[in-house]
């Protein structure tokens, strides 16, 4: 139950802090005393729109904070609107999105507008309340769930259809582009050595050419290199024998004379390997040309990228295969959760199907108790299409004065509207066990007896739950086990919305106003005397 909401700096609210006890708490007030801003507070602080327009004085953050009871302990919902537009949210003090403040205040507190019996007339709230009627809740869910297990299965075997057919179109350009790299019996590195072989093979010539050269210069025309060297070496040694210091110089010549004749038959050894083959030539620069053509082809600069390459074209075409074989069993899976789907939802048409004529009789009886002793009330349910909440079409249809079943949206007037959603409220605080209902002016539309009735029902429900009706009728008003008033008074700015709770004479003042308006009379005192009396037993 809501135990408190405090405000701060919220439209024409300045500061209220508000205890709220359990059972019916009645809420009155006169058009325009701020009855519609407490409401506008609340549903800030469960997750509504903010607007930084709320604000009484735009240089301070607007707060509201509301505590709850649940399961005997207390849950603080709080939410602040900063003068820059911000807003922050917060569960038991912890930082809270907007969708956790809604999806947390849901199981808490129900909030009944009046523009909210224009739901009667959608499908959806038609169906909701079938399911709670019917205990389908957790059949729903398990539709659901099965219905969106099929969406995605269909939604992946749409994907990998088109993949297919994708990979189908350019396979055959595929395998192509694979064959040629396959054919081209690719190696790493073989480029680096291919231009070796094709820079010797092209200056062959040039290069026996050169050979040719230092072999001459072994040679000589006056006698070869090595036997001047020899000549040099002996003359060195017969000087050595009057200066012993040349003998090592003749050595070393001796050395480089052995070294020198090692260069040259090494150089003329090799010297006849180096050929010239314009054969191997072509061949080489064939390769090369092929190689070169597969970079500029494929937009890659090695032979290593054109092996990866080539082997994710392999495995693009593999995949082809892994791709059909994924077909066939998301196949069955599809299969697998239509089926599944079907059945949940032929489970939730036998439930929807068995409760529909109690669900009828149950509000036919309830709305005929708020004084509509003719109407009739029956659930329609005609199979469509599958959707997420089943196969069920279901409609209510109503008739208040024996004309024939309709529609109930194209037949019942604004007073039998109010009538019958709140025998649906009824229903659905029993129901789901909403710890807190709030109805705002759900009597609208009827008066007299009719009201008195409806405050009754609503007093019954207060009895099992916390429950505030906001009114304007005091049929309804007298029916509370508390009263809070909601009035403006002046303040250091100008006019400000307040509250207080009535007792005793206030509240029999109050709800002599709401009989005969400003000029309260000693016959609608005693009048409201005589509505608070004959309610006493409400004031659990």
């Amino acid at each position: 139950m809501l135990k408190r909401l405090l405000i701060e700096n919220y439209a024409l609210i300045d500061h209220l802090d508000i205890l709220f006890p359990g059972g019916l708490v009645i809420i009155t007030g006169e058009t325009g005393a701020g009855k519609s801003i407490l409401l506008g507070a609340l549903s800030l602080v469960l997750g509504g729109r903010s607007d930084v327009s709320v604000l009484q004085d735009p240089a301070r953050n607007c707060v509201v904070e509301a505590v709850f009871e649940e399961e005997g302990s207390e849950r603080i919902f709080r939410r602040v609107v900063t003068p820059q537009g911000r807003s922050r949210g917060f569960i038991d003090d912890e930082p809270a999105s907007v969708e956790m403040l809604r999806a947390a205040a849901g199981r808490l507190v129900d909030v009944h507008a009046q523009h909210q019996q224009l739901l009667l007339s959608e499908r959806d709230f038609q169906r909701t309340v079938l399911d709670c009627h019917a205990g389908a809740r957790d059949a729903w869910a398990a539709h659901r769930r099965n219905y969106q297990a099929w969406l995605d299965a269909r939604a992946a075997l749409q994907e990998l259809e088109a993949r297919i057919a994708a990979s189908e179109r350019e396979h055959d350009y595929l395998e192509f582009q694979y064959r040629q790299l396959e054919a081209a019996a690719l190696r790493e590195g073989e480029m680096d050595e291919l231009d070796a072989e094709q820079r010797r093979l092209a200056h062959s010539e040039a290069v026996r050419e050169q050979l040719a050269r230092v072999e001459q210069l072994f040679e000589g025309s006056d006698g070869s290199l090595e036997s001047r060297l020899k000549e040099a070496t002996a003359a060195l040694e017969r000087v050595a024998q009057y200066f012993p210091e040349f003998e090592a110089f003749g050595e070393r010549l001796e050395s480089a004379r052995i070294e020198l004749k090692d260069i040259r038959d090494e150089v003329s050894s090799r010297g006849e390997k180096v050929q010239y083959d314009p054969q191997r030539l072509e061949a080489v620069e064939e390769r090369l040309a092929t190689l070169h053509e597969l970079l500029r082809k494929f937009h890659v600069g090695t032979e290593a990228e054109l092996i990866a390459v080539r082997e994710e074209l392999s495995a693009r075409l593999g995949a082809g295969l892994d791709d059909r074989q994924a077909c066939a069993r998301l196949r069955n899976e599809v299969e697998a959760a239509e089926a599944a789907c079907r059945q949940s939802a032929e489970n939730l048409h036998t439930l929807r199907e068995k409760a529909a004529p109690g669900l009828a009789a149950r509000l036919q009886e309830q709305v005929r108790a708020l004084e509509l002793p003719r109407a009739r009330f029956a659930v329609q349910l005609e199979t469509g299409p599958m959707g997420p909440d089943g196969s069920d079409e279901i409609c209510f249809l109503f008739d208040a004065n024996e004309r024939g079943l309709q529609a109930l949206s194209k037949c019942a007037s604004g007073g039998e509207l109010s009538r019958i959603m709140l025998c649906i409220k009824a229903l659905l605080a029993e129901y789901q066990g909403m710890p807190t209902l709030i109805f705002d002016e759900i009597d609208s539309g009827v008066s007299g007896s009719v009201a008195e009735k409806m405050g009754r029902l609503i007093a019954d429900m207060g009895r099992r739950m916390q429950v505030m009706a906001i009114t304007h009728l005091p049929q309804v008003a007298s029916q509370g086990c508390s009263h809070l008033l909601v009035y403006k008074e002046d303040g250091p700015q100008g006019l400000r919305t307040a509250i207080r709770p009535l007792t005793g004479e206030d509240r029999v003042r109050e709800i002599a106003r709401m009989l005969s308006g400003a000029d309260i009379t000693p016959e609608a005192l005693a009048n409201a005397r005589v509505l608070l009396d004959r309610n006493k037993s409400n004031n659990y």
